[in-house]
């Protein structure tokens, strides 16, 4: 772990993307947040670390909102756990903020665990948060209940559940609405989003859970965040439909050890073609997830891992194929999450008064620099703060 040696930075001569592109401008930084945004600043007598960004893009630093951190897997027994992902995995994808999650396994892995992992990135640099619950239903909690962990444990903004899985507690209506309850009145009370954020496997069902559970209670559309929609056409399809009813939805960035039928650049001009909203849409990636594959009957036929760089490839795709502009691009993994988690305040944005996180970013999109709540995380690509057992 490491402190700021500096307590003021200046980026000077940076084209700043906020994501919308702002020119070329200056950015003052004072301890962990971003103080100013222009030219000319008068800093005489302040001890001031300067950065010459010229040729270089500034933009807000990514939000991941489905990590596994402690790990993920365990389908093919226990040398198939994924082990802990560690901090400068995260901060050389350029992943700033973000969100973990339990999967399939919550027999040797626990919300206890994934919450002091949270705390751990939170002092190592990054933002980090997490979701209560898992695959299963009765849902894995901390205190007991879901509504209380989200109301009352500040790193748990929502509840996360498997649907349409063979490996999901296959959760009935009443079920899923009671659920989406306790996330929703548990956001309330806590001043979160209260997201129920949904795996969403490759099974018959699709997204009528959800779509059930609309028709049958009160609870809005926006709570609910259903993940993984690019895994099939049909399933894209579905969540495109999902979006025009004025839902959100999430594509899973293709890891390079596991690409779905849907590549994610044909996934994103599909949603464009049916008059989707990019604001409604994110990315995440499923990072140090097991992605396993099945066959028709159930076995198990291969096992990768999911990698959190999968963001930063998929928006550099977006761009290259002249598909989406960079500032579209970049809120997809920035403003658009930041939304979704109601963290719009602070983060996903390049704002005076917002948290620091900054990528420096060549003309290719390669990651050069990240700051992290205004310290420098990463040099020239390479992580210059790491954990504790790096």
């Amino acid at each position: 772990m490491a402190t700021n040696d500096v307590h003021f930075k200046l980026i000077r001569n940076g084209r700043l993307y906020a994501p919308e592109d702002l020119g070329v401008q200056d950015l003052f930084i004072a301890g962990e947040k971003i103080a100013g945004i222009g030219t000319g600043f008068e800093l005489q007598g302040l001890e001031v670390e300067a950065f010459d960004a010229s040729g270089l893009i500034v933009a807000p630093g990514f939000i991941d909102l489905h990590v596994h951190l402690i790990g993920g897997g365990g389908e093919a027994g226990p040398a198939s756990r994924v082990p802990e992902i560690p901090l400068s995995q995260l901060t050389e994808a350029g992943i700033t903020t973000v969100v973990g999650v339990l999967g399939m396994d919550r027999v040797t892995r626990h919300l206890e665990t994934l919450l002091a992992k949270v705390h751990a990135l939170q002092m190592e640099g990054i933002s980090a948060f997490m979701y209560t619950g898992s695959y299963h239903l009765p849902s894995a909690t901390i205190t007991g209940s879901v509504k209380r962990d989200i109301a009352l444990i500040d790193k748990v903004i929502g509840v996360k559940i498997a649907i349409s899985d063979h490996r999901s507690s296959q959760p009935t209506t009443a079920e899923l609405g009671r659920l989406a309850f306790e996330a929703r009145v548990g956001g309330m009370l806590g001043s979160k989003a209260g997201l129920v954020h949904l795996h969403v496997g490759e099974g018959s069902q699709g997204l009528r859970p959800i779509l059930a559970t609309l028709e049958r209670t009160d609870i809005p559309i926006r709570q609910f965040l259903p993940t993984h929609l690019s895994r099939t056409p049909q399933l894209l399809e579905e969540g495109i439909a999902f979006a025009k009813m004025g839902g959100n939805i999430d594509l899973t960035a293709p890891s390079p050890s596991l690409q779905w039928e849907t590549s994610i650049t044909e996934a994103i001009e599909r949603i464009m073609e049916k008059g989707v909203g990019l604001e409604q849409v994110t990315l995440s990636s499923d990072g140090n997830g097991s992605m396993p594959r099945f066959d028709e009957r159930g076995h198990l036929v291969g096992l990768a891992t999911g990698a959190v760089s999968s963001l930063s490839r998929a928006m550099k795709a977006l761009v290259d194929a002249e598909l989406l502009s960079l500032p579209d691009s970049l809120s997809l993994i920035s403003r658009n999450p930041a939304a979704r988690l109601h963290l719009l305040g602070s983060k996903g944005q390049i704002a005076e008064g917002h948290d620091a996180d900054i990528l420096l970013l060549d003309d290719n999109l390669a990651l050069k620099r990240v700051y992290a709540r205004g310290r420098l995380m990463v040099r020239d690509g390479q992580a210059v703060v790491k954990g504790m057992f790096e």
